[in-house]
């Protein structure tokens, strides 16, 4: 019999969390001749009432561990702190707002069994996702892939299984603070495969994901991989300075050769103004790596557990 773990990242889930733990039974319940599953579900410090839904389902089952964050800490983190108690042979990570449907387990545990240490589950759009969605979707993977040196599948999702030597790498040896675990699932290596999965539309709550966060998110990837941007941003700077000395030897070769310089004081300002947007831009640039390189001069940890309602020993 092998042991799987499910992480299961919480926040705000308690219109639909009974709903989605029902569902969950249901898919793995023809499994469970060959293997032992424990559900992780890790509380992002929720504002609503989803640990006492939770704490709830864990006292008619015994499968149920529960780890209560201290703050909010984010969806990357709360992987973390899944992988982190984890100790099955198998550990499968996914949302639990039936947006990454249970149905897609038994294909990730056949991949497994065919000798794959990760296997990723991508993501396809139906019809009733909006194009808006659907176009930035695009956008990000585009960017991600232009801008790092890491390859991601359009599509790529938080949704994998991974096996007990890929989930010790990240328990003892992959500890930074900027986890961008799309990537780094890509980037550590081993045995992978990819299985399919049509995303399914929210039955119950709200996307915790908005625009800004989006971006953010995008960033953060970036930032975690690439440095194209830095760059980007000094060739940018040795391409203008090059403009600037042209620019300065036409001015000097028009003197000596009309005796007066041209009028220049609208353009003059123009360049200013755009100069020094310009060095603002890179100084952006250069600051978001900076705060990367501070927050992992600080050292704290990852993430911080208030509460742990621990399922049965198996």
């Amino acid at each position: 019999m092998k042991t799987v773990d499910l992480v299961l990242p919480v926040y705000n889930e308690q219109e639909g969390i009974e709903a989605f733990h029902g569902a969950m039974t249901a898919v793995l319940a023809p499994l469970a001749e060959s293997y032992t599953f424990q559900f992780i579900y890790v509380l992002d410090r929720c504002t609503d009432n989803s640990f006492g839904v939770l704490k709830e389902l864990a006292a008619n089952c015994p499968q149920i561990a529960l780890i209560q964050l201290s703050s909010r800490f984010g969806h990357q983190m709360s992987l973390v702190a899944g992988i982190d108690y984890s100790r099955a042979d198998v550990v499968i990570m996914m949302d639990c707002d039936m947006q990454h449907p249970p149905e897609a387990i038994p294909l990730l545990l056949q991949r497994y069994e065919e000798g794959f240490d990760v296997v990723h589950a991508i993501r396809s759009y139906g019809r009733d996702v909006g194009m808006f969605k659907k176009w930035m979707s695009r956008l990000f993977y585009v960017l991600q892939n232009k801008l790092s040196p890491v390859e991601l599948p359009d599509g790529a999702a938080d949704f994998r299984l991974i096996s007990r030597k890929v989930a010790t790498v990240f328990q003892t040896s992959i500890r930074e603070q900027n986890q961008f675990l799309r990537g780094l699932f890509h980037w550590v290596g081993f045995r992978s495969s990819t299985v399919r999965f049509a995303s399914k539309p929210r039955s119950k709550g709200s996307t915790k994901y908005d625009l800004p966060r989006l971006i953010a998110f995008s960033i953060s990837g970036i930032l975690a991989f690439s440095k194209v941007p830095l760059r980007l941003a000094a060739l940018l700077g040795l391409g203008l300075s090059c403009v600037s000395i042209l620019y300065g030897a036409w001015l000097v070769l028009t003197f000596f050769t009309r005796g007066d310089l041209p009028p220049g004081y609208t353009s003059s300002i123009v360049i200013t103004l755009f100069l020094g947007g310009l060095q603002l831009t890179v100084l952006g640039v250069l600051g978001e790596y900076l705060s990367s390189v501070f927050n992992e001069a600080k050292n704290r940890p990852l993430y911080i557990i208030e509460e742990i309602v621990r399922a049965t020993d198996r």
